[in-house]
């Protein structure tokens, strides 16, 4: 013959065994879940593990890196520029290096000059150059003359709204957007700045680091 006392304490033993052992799974699936997401990232975390800290001795970049990288928004609704137009949602873009200038519609001299530099600078990468898009934002509603269309073949021509632009891409200290090219990785990440009127050659070296860097797991093409 049992006591009170002593059913209470066997009902508390039956009914907190199934509660231990449901805990041990959740713990035991998070744990699961953040292995298989570091070995997903391993090759990304170690390319650029290689490129931000592992440097030769008086190795130094041109461009300007941004740490913490920016993600580029995903759900934007960028409008395309010639060819048959259309919306592209913002992570449509991802999947390829960019190499991006931000110009304005009627684009001047200034603006003609960074579009013939950054062709120039992708095929520059030779072999890799499959590895790399351009993109040319366009931050206002003037329209773009039909003859600049020919300089952009293969790349792209995306409207995007001013506003939304400058909380992702922010210039170097005294410049504009219009006087910096952007680099963004394939997960969509603005990492690194250089100046257009800056160093073809330089800009270049850095784009082949990245590229070299993240040669083990990055493809060319989306």
């Amino acid at each position: 013959m049992t006591t009170r006392g002593e059913d209470s304490l066997l009902q508390m033993s039956v009914h907190s065994m199934p509660q231990a052992d449901e805990a041990r799974r959740v713990r035991r699936g998070r744990w699961q879940m953040m292995l298989v997401l570091l070995a997903c990232a391993a090759p990304v975390i170690a390319s650029y593990f290689m490129y931000y800290v592992v440097r030769p001795q008086g190795r130094t970049n041109y461009g300007e890196l941004i740490l913490p990288p920016r993600a580029l928004p995903a759900d934007w609704q960028l409008q395309r520029v010639g060819g048959e137009g259309g919306v592209v949602p913002g992570s449509a873009l991802r999947g390829q290096w960019l190499l991006v200038t931000v110009q304005p519609g009627s684009c001047d001299a200034g603006c003609e000059r960074a579009l013939y530099v950054q062709r120039q600078l992708r095929e520059m990468l030779g072999r890799d150059k499959d590895r790399l898009d351009r993109v040319w934002l366009v931050p206002d509603g003037e329209p773009v003359r039909e003859a600049l269309l020919p300089a952009m073949s293969g790349g792209w021509i995306l409207r995007v709204d001013a506003s939304a632009l400058a909380r992702w891409l922010q210039p170097g200290e005294g410049r504009s957007l219009a006087q910096d090219f952007f680099i963004v990785d394939p997960r969509g990440d603005w990492m690194m700045r250089a100046p257009i009127d800056g160093e073809p050659k330089r800009i270049h070296k850095d784009l082949a680091r990245l590229l070299k860097a993240a040669e083990s797991w990055d493809e060319a093409g989306r």
